[in-house]
């Protein structure tokens, strides 16, 4: 087992036995916020697996996230069918529909691929509004849909152990070949294609993987929400939340996008009182900026640094 890998195991460790404990130890409210972050967390994870290894940079996630997010609260609401198959079938829908929309724009490149799938999540707005508004709610989405369990205590494990349990399986996925040849795209993709392997199946199967997780923590979100409304999930705000949580905890590292989670919940959540309208977004926005500057490899690094420092002291002292 190589030293990086110690560190990243010890990392895992130490995230887990907090986190588990967290519940002791802060209130509800804290809680709750809590809950926002480990869902933000997986989005963010989702976003990672394919933006933050290949490069090809997508502002469409909320379109993946609100195929999950609206096909299981209409299936469960509409419906009645059980949130057990409704979230399963949700899941299913993200990862097959979101491919065939977004199948043409792996081709893309660069600024084309990022506009198409903003572009994506434009259109998934415009349609949750005026087509069937009598299954999507229109521009007033929807309330009263069912929740899968109910406290802020039941909640908060149920959203960690969803979490933690995608955060675990995609960090080993990424450890394999398929990761590593992830990676490489995004440093040479021509090189890559130059090997013998094809970079469109490589870029296809992280999107499916990407989407599956999209699909499955905006089903989990909206069931957890109770309600589901068009303007905050396709809002510019969220996107914006989503990449900069990838980008300032560590693209490219999956345990880095939860830490960039917290860190900006936990920010945003610390500015409202002082500033309740949407400038806080401005001044979040602001440090996230001078902490990427100044730890471009996110704060993922800044946490082993930090561990790497204690047990120097410890070894020192000993």
């Amino acid at each position: 087992m190589t030293n990086p890998t110690k560190k990243y195991l010890l990392l895992w460790a130490i995230f887990i036995a907090v986190m588990l404990l967290l519940p002791e130890f802060v209130s509800k409210g804290t809680l709750r916020t809590i809950i926002f972050a480990n869902f933000l967390a997986i989005f963010a994870i989702s976003w990672d697996v394919l933006s933050g290894r290949t490069g090809y940079i997508s502002f469409g996630h909320p379109f993946l996230i609100g195929i999950g997010a609206y096909t299981s609260a209409i299936l469960s609401y509409r419906f009645d069918m059980p949130i057990e198959l409704s979230i399963p079938l949700a899941v299913l829908t993200t990862t097959i529909g979101g491919t065939l929309f977004f199948l043409p724009a792996l081709r893309l490149k660069g600024s084309y691929f990022a506009l198409v799938t903003l572009a994506f999540m434009e259109l998934m707005y415009q349609l949750v509004q005026v087509i069937r508004p009598d299954l999507t709610g229109g521009t007033r989405g929807m309330s009263g849909i069912e929740t899968i369990t109910r406290g802020a205590v039941n909640n908060y494990y149920l959203s960690f152990a969803l979490m933690v349990t995608i955060a675990i399986s995609m960090w080993l996925l990424m450890r394999t070949r398929f990761g590593s040849a992830l990676s490489a795209i995004g440093m040479n993709e021509e090189s890559v294609r130059g090997s013998g392997l094809s970079t469109t199946k490589l870029k296809l199967a992280a999107f499916m993987t990407s989407a599956f997780i999209a699909g499955l923590g905006g089903a989990f979100y909206v069931h957890y929400l109770g309600s589901i409304a068009p303007r905050a999930l396709f809002d510019i705000n969220f996107l914006f939340t989503i990449i900069v949580s990838a980008l300032i905890g560590g693209a490219a590292t999956i345990i880095g996008p939860m830490f960039g989670a917290l860190f900006l919940t936990i920010l945003l959540e610390a500015l409202r009182p002082i500033l309740p309208g949407v400038e806080r977004y401005l001044i979040y926005g602001s440090i996230a900026l001078i902490v990427y500057m100044f730890k471009p490899q996110g704060l993922v690094v800044l946490v082993l640094d930090t561990l790497d420092k204690l047990r120097s002291i410890i070894s020192s002292r000993s």
